[in-house]
């Protein structure tokens, strides 16, 4: 028979062999190699795994030369001493009543390298576990565990003028609509912007549109097109429908909290540092955030999201970036009064920004879209094409309609699918005197086009976000500004 394992030692050797293992897989995911550079460790930790064994992880990280600061108690006392425990050999343990606020205080405290998971289901589940990850992010720290690694997106301060980020949590969120009304709004309080944009189909060198000083026809859109770039861009949508000066730029790739893969912005924003603005505005990219620092960010959020895609995966980071949060497309069919009334409280139970003495509770306005043409279209026979759905499709027939004194003889909602347009739009032929399109996808090359070919007037059309309930998207992005310019300063 085997001997009974020994007793009260503090490293057996089987402990010591896993141990060993550990640190040599961890410390090559990290790109530390044993005996390289020392890491500063916050750990997080529970009270599922017996003190002892914690203990033992934690020597085998300091004898390789890092240093564990803190650990941070999340949960679970089976196998904690009915007392409690206040340390693991000379590592103190940090405790609050939510392991968020647990962990926020490790970090502000002693500014650690990474933060280290240590802990396991049941305490941590999937959720939790990003919603620390997502502390930790904002920090600019980076979160790892046994089997995954998160790292801060790379955003260093490149600008020299106070920036206001618009972010999304993904494509057709109505990012750029929002990015181009709190350009127009600036201006009318008297703020000098220039608009960072960067997109999929963006220049391969940076580009400046002065929206300010020409007005880009449907002529000139095509002529972009027919020269190889793509003439939908956010750049140029901002610039002929806001009218303010422009830089277009490029990425490849996004990461789970938005990191881009590639991008040209920083050169984009070193152009925008050169020009006659007071402000700029940096666009996101579907999911992506600008690969540059912000000195306050609007998070545009749709009312049809998943209440998951708030609370879990890198929601809360997204959140926790935000000062504003404008909620997009707040009516039915996209949203009922209880849905967009849970999302809100949603928002503000997710939002913390704790240790940060300039930090204001977030801003929540709710707000609904509404077209708006460029050019008088009363009077008119009217086929127009969006990326809507089609249930938005009435709203937006009866609007026009209504506000704009035209008749819509017909919609496609297949502007990002360029068969399907085609189709649509051969169908409409001697249908309409206008072709009302939003400047999107495949807006010019496909729409433009056929418009042009087809001696129609074409004219763009944008969205508005509108208030409801009594919210004010004017009153927040002009209060996202003077926040911009006051961290910045």
């Amino acid at each position: 028979m085997a001997p009974a394992p020994e007793r009260g030692k503090r490293e057996p050797a089987s402990l010591i062999l896993a141990a060993f293992l550990w640190r040599s897989a961890h410390l090559a995911q990290t790109g530390h190699e044993l005996g390289g550079p020392e890491i500063r460790y916050v750990v997080v930790v529970d009270g599922e795994h017996y003190p002892p064994v914690v203990s033992s992880a934690l020597a085998a990280l300091q004898a390789d030369g890092h240093q564990v600061a803190l650990a941070v108690m999340v949960g679970g006392r089976e196998k904690l001493p009915a007392e409690g425990i206040e340390a693991y050999g000379d590592v103190r343990i940090v405790t609050a009543a939510d392991a968020r606020d647990a962990l926020v205080e490790a970090i502000d405290r002693v500014a650690p390298d990474e933060v280290l998971d240590l802990s396991d289901e049941p305490v941590l589940d999937y959720r939790k576990r990003f919603e620390l990850a997502s502390i930790a992010l904002e920090a600019g720290v980076g979160y790892r565990g046994s089997d995954f690694s998160f790292t801060p997106p790379e955003r260093p301060a490149v600008a020299r003028k106070p920036s206001l980020g618009i972010i999304g949590t993904g494509k057709r969120t109505g990012k750029t609509a929002v990015a181009g009304f709190a350009a127009r709004t600036m201006v009318a309080a008297g703020y000098r912007p220039v608009v960072v944009a960067m997109g999929r189909g963006g220049p391969e060198e940076p580009e400046v549109l002065r929206g300010d000083e020409i007005g880009l026809t449907p002529e000139d859109l095509l002529a972009f097109s027919e020269e190889g770039r793509h003439a939908a861009s956010d750049y140029i949508e901002d610039a002929l429908l806001s009218r303010v000066p422009t830089v277009g730029c490029r990425r490849c790739g996004g990461g789970l909290a938005g990191a881009v893969s590639f991008s040209n912005v920083h050169r984009g924003v070193e152009i925008a540092n050169e020009m006659s603005a007071d402000l700029m505005i940096m666009e996101g990219s579907g999911a992506a955030l600008p690969p540059v620092a912000t000195d306050a960010n609007c998070l545009v959020v749709p009312a049809s999201i998943p209440e998951e895609y708030l609370k879990g995966y890198f929601g809360p980071y997204r959140l926790l970036l935000a000062d504003v949060v404008m909620v997009t497309m707040c009516e039915e069919p996209f949203g009922s009064p209880s849905k967009i009334s849970s999302l809100t409280s949603l928002i503000h139970e997710q939002w913390r920004r704790r240790g940060a003495e300039n930090r204001s509770e977030v801003r929540v306005v709710r707000t609904v879209f509404r077209p708006k043409p460029v050019r008088p279209i009363d009077g008119a026979n009217v086929f127009v094409a969006t990326t809507a759905p089609e249930v938005a499709g009435p709203a937006i027939g009866q609007h026009l309609a209504k506000e704009h004194g035209c008749t819509v003889v017909g919609i496609s909602h297949s502007l990002s699918d360029r068969k399907r347009l085609a189709e649509d739009l051969k169908a409409a032929e001697g249908r309409a005197e206008v072709l009302l399109c939003e400047v999107k996808a495949a807006a010019v090359d496909v729409a433009t086009r056929w418009g042009l070919d087809l001696g129609l007037q074409v004219v763009y059309m944008d969205n508005i976000p509108v208030g409801v309930d009594g919210d004010d998207p004017e009153t927040a992005s002009l209060w996202a500004a003077q926040l911009a310019s006051e961290r910045f300063h």
